[in-house]
């Protein structure tokens, strides 16, 4: 593969250490730990982020820099004091036969040169500890023994592979990877040139050709190669860490990768569990349980119900679950994150009209409600404050745009603050104090009074407001506050909902199965399959309860599995009863059509009796014609009235016989 994409890679023969021959990375860290590292490093915000620009404290560079250092000391203390342990002396060290891949620095833009092994797919430098010695080199071309020393491993080896003093080529006059990409230049500049190659050249480099392969080719079925590892999974140990792969569509709950985290080296206090899934109904990506401290994070891809993108839960006990929530933004609301605590709850919003941005609820803790309530309706416990803050509407006058305001509901208080204006350093703020409240609003309207509302104006010649505005301002904050208290409940109960719906996607997993996988294939014919077979039921049930006779009769009953004596009699009673409604109805109907056909007939005979001197001779035609076919009608009716009479006897008396033959009546009746 290495080749065919023009590097130049050479398979290895030499020596490495126990623990590469035989793939033991038990002292060794786990790279998908160190690639976790990395994209939380990454994900954190920078000092150089402008959001950050105001939040920034002000440090001292040096007591940072003291403080690094120190850091820094005691990390390397606490690694020099760590114990730990070496892997055993091995009695066949530099013996261990192992294969590897080397690359060689010049094509592909590669500058150094490295070793890959075949056994992990990892790629090392040449001076790694673990490869210990090399015996000789091949590709496709040429094959190189080495005529180095390997007393200090691979560190100090040099690898030109035209130096006939460090490598002795097995073909003389064979050309190499070097020469072949010479050529090929040489080819395309003569090419430009207008000049031919002359094959000549080339005949004669060709002193050796080596036969063709009589390994046979390898085969590896759909069904292997989906799988990935016997058995569908793979189980590597690193240091403190155990990683599992599944092949995907194998399990039903998706993981495709579990990474269990372990405090001691023997892997049997377990820390962490973090799992991959791929292809879930309820679009559960990521899940990070820590067994230490209880805490549970879940991520998922967009298009899951509320729009839920990372959800972390506390539950160290059971009246105390802290939850942490981010949405995306495809909600109305605007709602992009929560954290919600039995004390608090944060929230924050993006792109609302109304400009908030950020909301603190903060329950009263010191009333106790009985343990039931907390249990039933935990969003009944008390407001003690609630805060909100606003971004700056353009629309408005900055000393009449609020920036922030606070609800104390336990001092019926009210405190708004206004945004800054330009070339100011205090904005503008207003402390409300409710009045008690009345039977009705009237009588809270005269409670009001001015030396309820106090605040600070920026701009002195600015006229304070009237008595009758500022109850407009209050009625309005007064509003506010019972429709966020609202809010605030409507919050609390979709935290709930939420955790419902996630216990029930738990409990009723599904997957989507890609057709073009054989695992996918044989899941979508065995769904196939089951829907014909449904369909096929259904049908055939329709087909029984059309051809079933009392299947009306029967849909009468509480049960109709189960028929007693009564119910066979009245069944029994009511079929014939019914029958020989339906036999009298269609009798009368066809009386209906020769009584209709028979009294036209009479009309026109009278019409034509009375108006025969006058008609014409078309007339005459038209009522002759009229008159046939209306005789042949009356004809037709009375030969089906006639035959109805006669069948109707026999076919009640068989369907008597039917009634007294059938199973589920017969029990009863005979007796």
């Amino acid at each position: 593969m290495l080749l065919g994409a023009n590097y130049d890679a050479y398979c290895v023969s030499g020596y490495a250490s126990k623990e590469m021959c035989v793939l033991d990375q038990r002292l060794q860290e786990c790279p998908l730990l160190d690639a976790l590292s990395k994209n939380a490093a990454s994900d954190l915000p920078t000092e150089s982020d402008p959001t950050l620009r105001f939040q920034r404290e002000p440090k001292s560079r040096f007591l940072t820099q003291q403080a690094k250092k120190k850091q820094e000391e005691e990390e390397a203390k606490a690694k020099q004091q760590e114990d730990v342990p070496q892997p055993p002396v091995d009695s066949l060290r530099g013996l261990r036969v192992h294969c590897w891949v080397l690359v060689l620095a010049g094509c592909r833009s590669v500058q150094e040169n490295f070793f890959i092994d075949p056994l992990t797919g990892r790629s090392y430098s040449t001076t790694y500890e673990h490869f210990l010695g090399i015996e000789s080199v091949w590709n496709n071309l040429n094959y190189y023994v080495n005529m180095q020393d390997c007393k200090d491993c691979c560190a100090e080896m040099v690898y030109d592979l035209h130096d006939i003093k460090s490598w002795e080529p097995v073909l003389f006059g064979v050309i190499s990877k070097r020469q072949l990409s010479i050529n090929l230049l040489k080819r395309k500049e003569m090419k430009m040139m207008g000049m031919t190659w002359e094959e000549e050249e080339e005949e004669d480099t060709r002193v050796f050709e080596m036969p063709r392969s009589w390994v046979t080719p390898i085969n590896i079925s759909k069904q292997d190669l989906e799988t990935r590892w016997p058995g569908g999974r793979k189980l590597t140990r690193y240091k403190k860490v155990e990683l599992e792969k599944f092949a995907p569509d194998l399990r039903m709950d998706g993981l495709v990768t579990r990474l269990s985290i372990y405090k001691d080296l023997d892997c049997t206090e377990l820390v962490t569990v973090k799992e991959w899934y791929q292809g879930r109904n309820d679009h559960l990506r990521e899940r990070e349980v820590n067994k230490v401290t209880g805490i549970t994070t879940e991520r998922f891809t967009p298009g899951r119900h509320f729009h839920l993108l990372f959800h972390r839960f506390t539950s160290t006990q059971a009246d105390d679950v802290e939850h942490e929530m981010e949405f995306s933004g495809a909600r109305e609301d605007g709602l992009v994150r929560r954290v919600d605590t039995p004390e608090e709850m944060t929230e924050n919003f993006m792109g609302r009209e109304d400009f908030l941005y950020y909301r603190h609820v903060i329950y009263d803790s010191n009333i106790q409600l009985p343990e039931e309530s907390i249990k039933a309706e935990p969003e009944e416990r008390p407001l003690l404050k609630v805060l909100e803050r606003f971004h700056r509407n353009p629309k408005k006058d900055a000393n009449e745009d609020v920036a922030e305001r606070v609800f104390v509901a336990s001092q019926r208080r009210i405190e708004v603050k206004y945004h800054l204006e330009k070339h100011r350093f205090v904005p503008c703020m207003r402390t409300f104090i409710k009045p008690r409240l009345a039977n009705n609003q009237q009588h809270w309207a005269e409670d009001f009074r001015a030396d309820m509302v106090s605040g600070f104006h920026v701009d002195p010649a600015q006229k304070p407001l009237h008595t009758l505005a500022l109850y407009d301002l209050l009625s309005d904050l007064v509003k506010a506050e019972k429709d966020v208290a609202l809010q605030i409940k409507s919050s609390k109960k979709e935290v709930r909902d939420i955790m419902a719906c996630r216990e029930q996607e738990e409990t009723d997993i599904l997957l989507h199965f890609s057709p073009w996988t054989a695992t996918g294939a044989a899941k979508a014919h065995s769904l196939r399959e089951e829907m014909e077979r449904v369909a096929a039921e259904e049908q055939r049930w329709l087909q029984e309860k059309e051809n079933d006779f009392l299947a009306p009769f029967l849909s009468r009953l509480c049960d109709i599995e189960i028929v007693s004596a009564d119910d066979a009699q009245r069944l029994y009673g009511d079929s014939l009863m019914n029958f020989k409604k339906c036999m009298v109805t269609q009798a009368q109907l066809i009386q209906e059509r020769h009584d209709q056909a028979t009294n036209a007939l009479q009309k026109i005979q009278e019409h034509y009796q009375e108006n025969q001197q006058d008609m014409s001779h078309q007339e005459e035609k038209e009522y002759q014609a009229y008159c046939a076919q209306h005789i042949f009608q009356i004809h037709i009716a009375q030969k089906r009235l006639s035959m109805h009479k006669r069948s109707a006897a026999q076919r009640y008396r068989a369907l008597d016989q039917r009634l007294k033959q059938d199973p589920r009546l017969a029990p009863y009746l005979l007796n």
